[in-house]
């Protein structure tokens, strides 16, 4: 038998451990090495669902270094070992790092097991009331304000064509300026949803038009947030 990957979802929030299923523990102590984000974060998340864990028995690699990691992993894969991966917040590969290792892994026909957690990006859809049909995930927009407003003006209109809910994130400390932005470059009729720390005690998630946002704007600086927008065309 060869070496089985484990995509390993961690906490969108760190009180939230209710939202890990049991089976992804069972696949945590099943792994050899980890690949991961943050080493100290990932390590304090074992602690949280796991808390016999013999955290040093097990042997570590940080994605953000590549080349080393790429490396790792093939190594790894090689010795036919159990691996985790597990990115800051959420799922790996969905817009966190995993993905490059995913490919590596169905390159060396290794077996990937996908485990479910929370997401932001797909409990953001859900919630938002839009369409879940058609959608796209667009990241980040562009932090220079005339390339951002350009851009939401695109994204407007290819929603409005296609009747599609975008969604895209902004560093949490530029949200607020993000939500102005928005309010006044969209339609009054398209709808704009907001959903903030999600997961969390302090969780918002709020779905209404542009015209209605505009009356007033919450305060969401340096809270982690996912914004959807659907035009009315």
């Amino acid at each position: 038998m060869g070496s089985i990957v484990y995509l390993i979802p961690s906490l969108l929030h760190e009180t939230a451990a209710s939202t890990i299923p049991p089976a992804v523990l069972d696949a945590i102590k099943s792994c050899q090495v980890f690949f991961v984000e943050n080493e100290r974060s990932a390590r304090r998340y074992l602690k949280t669902i796991w808390k016999e864990i013999n955290i040093d028995s097990y042997e570590w690699h940080n994605m953000e270094k590549e080349g080393e990691a790429s490396q790792a992993f093939r190594s790894a894969l090689k010795a036919k070992k159990a691996i985790g991966i597990i990115s800051e917040a959420g799922c790996p590969g969905v817009a966190d790092p995993g993905q490059l290792l995913v490919a590596i892994a169905h390159e060396q026909n290794a077996t990937v097991k996908p485990l479910s957690g929370p997401s932001s990006i797909l409990l953001a859809l859900m919630a938002s009331g839009m369409n879940g049909q058609q959608f796209q995930f667009v990241g980040y927009l562009p932090i220079d304000s005339a390339q951002r407003n350009k851009k939401i003006k695109e994204l407007e209109l290819e929603s409005a064509q296609k009747k599609c809910t975008q969604l895209f994130i902004e560093t949490p400390y530029r949200n607020n300026q993000l939500l102005e932005s928005l309010v006044k470059n969209c339609k009054p009729s398209t709808v704009l949803s907001i959903a903030v720390d999600i997961t969390a005690p302090t969780e918002l998630i709020r779905t209404d038009s542009i015209k209605n946002w505009s009356k007033t704007l919450p305060d969401i600086h340096k809270r982690p947030a996912i914004f959807s927008i659907l035009a009315k065309g």
